[in-house]
């Protein structure tokens, strides 16, 4: 038995991979997979798992950008140290209104909104926002297309549409490369600052998982968690790279239609 949680471990991580950076909702499909791939252990084990699982994927961002997000490279001028700072200098204005909002409401949000038809209608809700704003924008240019043109202010505004992403089914990735889009960015920019911001985000929320869970593992759980971790961070590298290459010829409407088509789908095998 415990060796069949190694390999729901890894079939996890290679959900939590792929579906943490697209913009189609980490939480719709973990819902999902719960119903056919389950950790037989105990609740709090894999609450704790499924949170910390995204360590795995944090690390991808920092393996895939570490020379861009290091500003003490010895290969950097002074000036690209400075613009490396003001990149992480974005990051925490953006990620400070998620962080307070999250801190303060964490356990009532989940209690309240941690359900499949929460879940379920921002799946749909957001895809079709995906859709209407990928159209209205079709013909317009973004006006910010590098991190040194994107402001304060803009960067705090895509934290705000971050704080969208608390309540399940938003997609993290989704709210702030929607809200990037909206306040003019380009989708690259959308994409990488979104990608960004997830590492204190992700971070935190995982060491909050942690320090609620204890560190007492067996080392049973301790391997199924690193398992998880390992693929999630495999997998991670190989949606990233995807993403990327995907924005720079196509918009995000396609997933508009996944998110929406997953919702239904969410709702009619909850409902059924």
């Amino acid at each position: 038995m415990d060796y069949l949680n190694i390999l729901v471990a890894i079939i996890l991580g290679i959900i939590e991979g792929i579906t943490e950076w697209l913009p189609i909702s980490s939480t719709g499909h973990m819902i999902l997979a719960d119903e056919f791939v389950r950790l037989q252990s105990s609740d709090a084990f894999k609450e704790m798992f499924l949170v910390v699982i995204q360590l795995g994927a944090i690390m991808a961002v920092v393996f895939l950008y570490f020379q861009k997000l290091n500003p003490f490279s010895p290969e950097k001028t002074v000036r690209q140290k400075r613009d490396t700072i003001d990149i992480w200098l974005k990051v925490i204005v953006g990620v400070l209104p998620a962080a307070i909002v999250g801190l303060l409401l964490d356990d009532w949000l989940d209690e309240h909104f941690y359900n499949y038809i929460t879940v379920a209608i921002m799946l749909i809700v957001y895809g079709i926002l995906f859709i209407v704003v990928e159209n209205r924008n079709e013909k317009r240019r973004p006006t910010t297309t590098s991190f040194a043109g994107l402001s304060y202010r803009t960067a705090l505004g895509i934290g705000i549409f971050q704080v969208l992403s608390l309540i399940p089914g938003t997609s993290r990735s989704g709210a702030t490369i929607l809200g990037g889009i909206l306040l003019g960015t380009s989708r690259e920019i959308a994409a990488e600052y979104s990608f960004f911001m997830s590492i204190p985000v992700m971070f935190g929320a995982s060491c909050l998982k942690l320090i609620k869970f204890g560190l007492d593992f067996t080392l049973m759980e301790a391997a199924i968690l690193f398992s998880g971790m390992i693929t999630a961070f495999i997998v991670s590298i190989m949606a990233i790279k995807f993403l990327l290459r995907y924005i720079q010829n196509n918009n995000f409407i396609i997933f508009g239609w996944y998110r929406i088509v997953l919702g239904l789908i969410v709702l009619v095998y909850f409902l059924s």
